[in-house]
């Protein structure tokens, strides 16, 4: 049976998001503002929190209704038959997300809900579902924007940037998903050499070799809030998990450079937990000391994508000097390459002293940044396009050719991404990057123990591996390394008798 469902996501990413779901398979796609609508069964909503490399989190909508006022909201709640989806002996806790005249405090919109839905109880069964913020049975959400309201089923819990391989992170670290974003964004998928010369933690690295090599990103993942649902299909996610029908070789470079020792360490262990050390090569170097390209690089053969820092929360002495000696170096080292810079100021982008032939503004956490497109070749320009030579698609002219786009994207954004600038609004991106205070329910269970791991998982952590089952309590039944033989050897295990000595 087919359902609506909503895929929510950073703003600029909806278009990727909406193609990301095309190639899933999905029906009756619609692009929204920061979010992406679809149609589809049981199957594909697994597959989607699976899948989905720019999603944040899925959402199946239980009601939709208007919302003038507390009792609307109050006694559309409560019209919903709740034992369908609770009992007495299940938790649940309510997400708000809210920007409406009528509602100045988007928790007690939460408070409305969890009152409809424990009267509607008591009224029946003298008795009620307990509220637990940290680890409910059941999440809900519920987005009001003006007077339209809509209240879903969580699918995902924890937000899906989470993907499961970070070990560490340094100050500052890229979304998982915005880092999806920004590569996708690009269209590479494996098919040069790639290169990112500021790397950190390593998070665009490991997005690209995941992408080079077709593997999803919920190979990682500890758990997903529908496996607690009551029409749960234990069989079917072990389908969608052991479908590997997309992994492919990949048969060049991804190289992260950094200059800072620590953060070089940091990369390699969440490499090296995420089985991609034959894929992803960590240097430690300094940018201003050391050639842009390896000396066997193929001129014009690598694409490089970076996220350079900005001066904000990270200091870093010379800011200006290091984005000139970017555009330096790029004129010099990189003809015939193509290069993908995030960053924050427009005085850093003035340094660079090169002109973009993309400019597209995207959200960095709290940061408004713009993602630039630099394409660089020798001599003039007219004597590059006359040799046949592009700047821009036609898809990047018609883009850059919507004056006054960024200034107003940013305006009518400006409330929702300031942090609790308003009492009304929270801000999308904080809402997810919070999910730890929130939803501590995978990194309380038996096995993966957040973002540094622990436990049993900790010690089975090795080059190659993938590691964790789905759940704290339900145990590893995802096998080691991409063979097939083990896969399915490790499957008969788990599921041919050892769910009953689970507890």
């Amino acid at each position: 049976m087919t359902t609506e469902l909503i895929a929510k996501t950073f703003q600029g990413l909806e278009p990727l998001l909406a193609q990301e779901l095309t190639e899933l398979g999905a029906s009756d796609i619609q692009i929204g503002r920061r979010m992406v609508t679809f149609t589809g069964d049981k199957e594909m909503m697994y597959r989607a929190n699976f899948c989905l490399r720019t999603a944040i989190r899925i959402l199946k909508p239980i009601k939709h209704f208007k919302a003038k006022s507390a009792d609307d909201v109050y006694n559309a709640v409560k019209s919903i038959d709740w034992t369908e989806y609770l009992s007495t002996d299940t938790t649940f806790a309510v997400d708000s997300v809210v920007f409406s005249p009528e509602f100045h405090h988007s928790k007690f919109v939460a408070y409305k809900v969890k009152d409809a839905i424990a009267d509607q109880f008591r009224e029946k069964t003298g008795s009620r579902p307990n509220v637990s913020v940290s680890n409910p049975d059941i999440q809900l959400h519920i987005h009001i924007s003006d007077y339209d309201a809509t209240l879903a089923l969580d699918s995902s819990g924890e937000s899906l940037h989470r993907r499961g391989y970070r070990q560490e992170t340094v100050a500052a670290p890229l979304n998982e998903v915005l880092a999806a974003g920004i590569i996708l964004m690009t269209g590479w998928r494996g098919d040069t050499d790639f290169l990112d010369p500021f790397c950190g933690s390593g998070t665009l690295c490991i997005e690209a070799a995941l992408i080079a090599r077709g593997i999803a990103p919920g190979v990682f993942r500890q758990g997903y809030a529908f496996e607690k649902w009551t029409d749960f299909d234990r069989d079917l996610l072990e389908k969608v998990y052991n479908d590997d029908s997309n992994e492919r070789e990949f048969n060049h470079r991804i190289i992260g450079r950094d200059i800072d020792p620590k953060a070089i360490g940091i990369a390699r262990r969440n490499i090296k937990a995420a089985g991609l050390a034959k894929e992803i090569t960590i240097e430690e170097a300094d940018f201003t000391k050391t050639p842009l390209l390896p000396t066997d690089s193929e001129q014009g053969k690598t694409l490089i994508i970076t996220n350079p820092p900005y001066g904000e929360r990270i200091s870093t002495p010379d800011l200006l000097g290091l984005y000139k000696t970017i555009g330096q170096k790029l004129k010099r080292e990189f003809t015939g390459g193509e290069a993908w810079i995030l960053s924050y100021r427009e005085e850093c982008f003035e340094q660079i002293g090169l002109k973009p032939s993309l400019k597209t503004p995207l959200y960095n956490g709290s940061l408004e940044c713009e993602l630039r497109k630099y394409v660089l070749f020798n001599g003039r320009l007219n004597e590059h396009r006359a040799a046949g030579g592009t700047i821009k698609t036609d898809a990047e002219r018609r883009e850059m050719g919507q004056k006054h786009r960024f200034k107003q994207k940013r305006d009518s954004f400006k409330g929702e991404q300031q942090p609790f600038s308003d009492k009304r609004n929270h801000r999308f991106d904080n809402e997810d990057r919070e999910d730890d205070h929130r939803f501590n329910k995978y990194s309380k269970g038996d096995g993966f123990k957040g973002r540094r791991g622990g436990g049993d998982n900790e010690d089975r952590r090795r080059d190659g591996e993938r590691h964790g089952g789905f759940g704290g309590k339900r145990g590893d039944y995802r096998p080691k390394g991409n063979n097939r033989a083990a896969r399915q050897e490790a499957r008969r295990r788990f599921f041919g008798g050892r769910e009953d000595n689970d507890d």
